[in-house]
């Protein structure tokens, strides 16, 4: 585990100590879980963001494939 210094703002700091004694959580859990869900989101925002960039690489070839397989069934 690392250790870290870190300077809050006021605000921030008293609201996630009442946050904390509501909840009974020491407050290095609850800043560990709140970062956690943070770094998921930035995650899932990025490979969105990835996956939109190589989908619209490929989104001309794609339609191309979709209409050779609608074009089978008009051949019989």
């Amino acid at each position: 585990m690392k250790n870290l210094s870190l300077k809050l703002d006021d605000e921030i700091f008293e609201e996630t100590e009442s946050i904390t004694s509501v909840l009974k959580l020491p407050r290095n859990r609850y800043i560990n879980d709140a970062l956690r869900m943070y770094n998921r989101f930035h995650k899932r925002r990025r490979l969105k963001a990835q996956l939109e960039a190589e989908s619209g690489l490929v989104a001309a070839e794609s339609m191309d494939v979709l209409y050779g397989f609608e074009g089978l069934g008009d051949e019989d």
